[in-house]
């Protein structure tokens, strides 16, 4: 089967907008594409991010061409009042968006006006006026340790290639045993496998299980790697059939190409169907997995957040919210007075 999606993106929202896509002048649209620019090159975003802000600027000018009868210009932006902007977030909510999709359409714009005030080439003081709608805190789904576990082992099961079978089960580990996210992990090369794997003289200069793994915003952050996940990959290298160089992926897929997430994520829905896993089963679900148990075992949120990579502590106290759901439920269970009624 291929595992190649070229059509979709990581996030499944389909191809970049193009400059036609922007319902604009064009002083507007080249505003718009030296802002992508800048995201990418200045802020190191991801492609997929840049596609993202893109496809929600992109939005924002279809529904300002519409609201104000003809597509605008630079000086039409520094008129808009907060009547404007409200309306386009109601315009949001009404095609069925999310309040975490509203949010982020309008932290977007934010950014986008931020730049055109920088830039000298727009001022608009109307949209700090404008309230983001309130995010609801999600509190991340991690699987049991049971439940991770035999994901884990039973991944191999699905493949008849004994390659594919070790790549997945080292793929897997790799998420559970590391915090990584899947983009992460599938955009590592072979010169960046964990220490102590013969990958030649780059490998020379790295400490022993540890591998730096490259996260949002190109942030880099060392992580260890367990001696079991170190095996599974060694095994996973040593069957794979493509002669792989420093520079090449790390992941292959069956066509010799870079492995896609879509792949991943299709093994993992056969194994929720396999193991009668939770709908929630996901290969993110593995790092959230990582997080939640390490916290259950009696790591500190600090240490945490550095293995996972998140700017914010905030971030990383939410799972302090799965743990606590976790003791409540045994001591309902297994507290005498807890249990009568």
């Amino acid at each position: 089967m291929a595992d190649q999606h070229p059509m979709a993106d990581a996030h499944g929202q389909g191809p970049e907008p193009s400059a036609a896509a922007y319902v604009a002048e064009p002083a507007v649209v080249s505003a718009i594409e030296d802002w992508r620019g800048w995201l990418a090159h200045e802020r190191r975003a991801s492609r997929h991010t840049v596609d993202a802000y893109g496809r929600d600027v992109a939005a924002f000018f279809r529904f300002l061409a519409g609201h104000l009868g003809f597509p605008p210009g630079l000086r039409d932006l520094d008129g808009l009042t907060p009547a404007d902007f409200r309306s386009y977030l109601a315009s949001r909510a009404g095609e069925g968006l999310g309040r975490t999709s509203v949010a982020r359409a309008m932290s977007t714009l934010r950014g986008f006006f931020r730049f055109l005030d920088r830039a000298g080439l727009a001022h608009n003081a109307a949209i700090g006026a404008i309230r983001t709608p309130r995010i609801p805190q999600s509190i991340p789904k991690a699987l049991t340790e049971v439940d991770a576990r035999m994901a884990v082992e039973a991944v191999g099961d699905l493949s008849d290639e004994p390659w594919v079978a070790r790549r997945d089960t080292a793929l897997l580990l790799l998420l559970y045993g590391c915090g990584l996210r899947i983009g992460e992990a599938l955009a590592l090369n072979r010169g960046q496998a964990p220490a102590g794997l013969p990958t030649g003289a780059a490998s020379a200069a790295k400490a022993g299980g540890t591998m730096v793994v490259t996260g949002k915003g190109g942030k880099q952050r060392m992580v260890p790697v367990l001696p079991v996940v170190a095996r599974a990959m060694d095994d996973y290298l040593a069957a794979c059939p493509y002669p792989l160089g420093d520079d090449d992926p790390l992941f292959m897929g069956v066509r010799g190409k870079r492995l896609n997430a879509g792949v991943v994520q299709r093994q993992v829905r056969r194994l929720r169907a396999l193991l009668g896993l939770p709908e929630t089963a996901t290969p993110h679900a593995l790092r959230h997995s990582f997080a939640t148990h390490l916290l259950s075992g009696g790591g500190d949120l600090r240490t945490i957040q550095e293995l996972l990579g998140h700017a914010s502590l905030s971030t990383t106290q939410r799972y302090t919210a799965v743990d606590a759901g976790h003791l409540t439920a045994v001591y309902r269970k297994a507290h005498p007075r807890a249990r009568r009624r």
